[in-house]
């Protein structure tokens, strides 16, 4: 178990990202996938209230509604749930009120009482920063979350959130999602993480796998399986981004683990990290990503994937 920063709370070091459930994931693989993450140990769900506006026929809240389902079906216990506002085709916005009838909303959708980890999805900056923070301070405070985080803020609005909590005396953010892989490291770790290590907050990095493509499936530019994911995995598939993939799998076999495993493994020591988020859309998937949180690369193996790996080589 590892905690989430300096103040928040201990979890599983693999969070399961929920962002598929509804979207290349049907209830009944959701359910699949949360039961073998559960069952393997893992004790962090991430979602969002947007999760999966952005899909044809999708109204949104299509995954919290499916994890609440599961939530009323199972009742984990230890397990810890994370939501966020702000990412909603939408609801993009951070209006005090709209984000006080959002929370209530999301804890009926995932039949809660307190979420555990509240995120503001994005950054609205229509909304003063300060006004954000006393919003955010008043969930906690009402009982409808334990601790809050942000995602996708810039380095200078993170930073203006934190000084205005500290002069405000409200809890700081307990974590941040940044975008951050193998394949997508410079912004990050210039701006980011010496932030986070400052003010003792947790990194939980979305994108881990770069949309798939740090799992291997897609080796060349056209190649790999196709599906809502491949165009921007594909992306990836530069000299570079295809050297990362082949280290990842030569120092895999050497502990008998998947390329999947290996990444997350390295992002999961870079500083400041807690824990990367990955997700499945098969069960079948969930013990690569579980692997993840015991495989301890060797200190010569980490320094070749920093190397192949560095910005400045792209």
């Amino acid at each position: 178990m590892v905690r989430i920063g300096e103040r928040g709370p201990e979890i599983f070091p693999l969070v399961l990202g929920g962002n598929v459930f509804g979207w290349t994931a049907d209830r009944d693989a959701s359910f699949e996938i949360l039961d073998a993450f559960v069952a393997g140990g893992g004790t962090m769900i991430d979602t969002a209230e947007g999760y999966s506006s952005w899909v044809p026929g999708n109204d949104g809240f299509d995954s919290e509604r499916i994890i609440g389902e599961w939530i009323a079906a199972r009742r984990p216990s230890g397990v810890q749930f994370a939501t966020k506002t702000g990412g909603h085709r939408e609801r993009r916005d951070l209006d005090p009120l709209r984000v006080l009838r959002a929370v209530d909303e999301s804890l009926e959708r995932l039949n809660l009482d307190t979420i555990d980890l509240y995120w503001a999805h994005y950054d609205d900056e229509s909304v003063p920063v300060e006004r954000q923070v006393e919003t955010f301070a008043e969930i906690v405070q009402l009982g409808k979350a334990r601790t809050i985080g942000l995602s996708n803020y810039s380095p200078a609005r993170l930073r203006e959130w934190l000084e205005v909590a500290t002069r405000l005396g409200v809890g700081l953010p307990v974590a941040f999602q940044p975008h951050y892989n193998l394949v997508h490291r410079a912004e990050t770790e210039a701006e980011v993480v010496p932030i986070a290590r400052e003010h003792g907050i947790g990194l939980l990095p979305y994108y881990a796998l770069a949309s798939g493509f740090l799992a291997g499936k897609y080796r060349s530019a056209g190649g790999g399986p196709k599906g809502p994911r491949a165009a921007r995995a594909a992306d990836y598939a530069t000299p570079q981004g295809l050297a990362i993939v082949d280290a990842l799998e030569r120092i895999g076999q050497a502990h008998d683990a998947a390329i999947a495993s290996t990444a997350l493994a390295w992002l999961r020591v870079q500083p400041a990290v807690a824990a990367p988020i990955a997700s499945a859309s098969r069960a079948e998937q969930v013990p690569d990503l579980l692997a993840s949180a015991t495989l301890e690369l060797t200190p010569d193996e980490l320094a070749e994937l920093d190397r192949v790996s560095a910005p400045a080589a792209a």
